[in-house]
């Protein structure tokens, strides 16, 4: 894989300390003035995190598109990540998102609600809302 200009912006990376990962991997990654954070040893809850979050976001869209160049994944990523901050709900919050963009509706009769469907990712994810 090569970076090009785009390994000039990184600043540090966290990684484990698999044997993958040898001396000469953190020597190229420092010679670009950036900083090599390992992770604890005997930790494996160190990293959970940002393992759950690549995990969601392999689960629920990569896996499921065709990515034809790096702008297509940036803008695939985007639009994933908006859609789990402002719309995708979380257990950990009550099914609410993190930072929602409405207001949270009351529940009412449901016979009696329109909702409007709103497809994210090409349809791939579909997002709903009252409708006016």
């Amino acid at each position: 894989m090569n970076l090009g200009e785009q390994a000039e912006g990184i600043r540090f990376l966290i990684r484990d300390r698999d044997a993958t990962f040898t001396a000469v991997f953190d020597e190229v990654l420092t010679s670009l003035a950036a900083r090599v954070i390992k992770t604890p040893v005997r930790a494996p809850q160190a990293n959970a995190i940002a393992e759950r979050w690549v995990g969601t976001i392999r689960r629920e869209c990569t896996d499921r598109l065709l990515i034809y160049n790096a702008g297509h994944l940036r803008r695939a990523l985007k639009a994933y990540e908006r859609h789990y901050n402002r719309h995708r709900p979380h257990r950990s919050r009550d099914r609410r998102p993190p930072q929602p963009s409405h207001a949270p509706a009351t529940l009412t009769d449901l016979d009696q609600v329109r909702l409007q469907r709103r497809p994210v990712l090409d349809g791939l994810i579909n997002q709903y809302r009252r409708a006016a």
